[in-house]
């Protein structure tokens, strides 16, 4: 029992930064990019091996003085837009980021266009019975010529 709560303790990675702000880039981001495995842990949340490796690599990334963002373009060009949380707009997943908007505003569109054409209806109605009033009274007064 003892040797296995130490096999646990084994997988947890300590990297030792020259500064602090190393450290915090690195939080940040194994804390943005997404486990290629796991799929829905972030890199410092996952035990899988390929997470460990991928931390290492932003390790010695951050280590040779390498940008957030080339760290992020290289993630992205070996396991493509999945590694992101807040996937890059493109023209490949275009359709994710518009298809709402397009969907909300064909759905007010449809609304506006129900709402008129009743409008019109009631109007229309509204006109069929006015007539038929007119034609009421004409015919009580035919009815009443009649009588006399």
């Amino acid at each position: 029992m003892f040797f296995s709560l130490n096999s646990a303790y084994a997988a947890i990675d300590t990297y030792e930064f020259k500064d602090a702000e190393k450290q915090a880039r690195f939080h940040d981001l194994v804390a943005e990019l997404r486990c290629p495995k796991c799929q829905n842990q972030n890199l410092a949340d996952s035990n899988s091996a390929i997470a460990q490796d991928l931390r290492q690599k932003i390790y010695e990334m951050l280590e040779s003085e390498r940008s957030n963002p080339e760290i992020v373009d290289y993630m992205v060009a070996r396991y493509g837009d999945f590694v992101l949380y807040e996937p890059r707009f493109n023209s490949q997943n275009a359709i994710l980021w518009l298809g709402p908007f397009v969907l909300l505003i064909a759905g007010l569109l449809v609304v506006i266009f129900l709402v008129r054409q009743r409008g019109k209806d009631d109007s229309a109605k509204e006109n069929t019975l006015e007539l038929d009033a007119k034609q009421q009274k004409r015919l009580q007064k035919v009815l009443n010529k009649d009588k006399k």
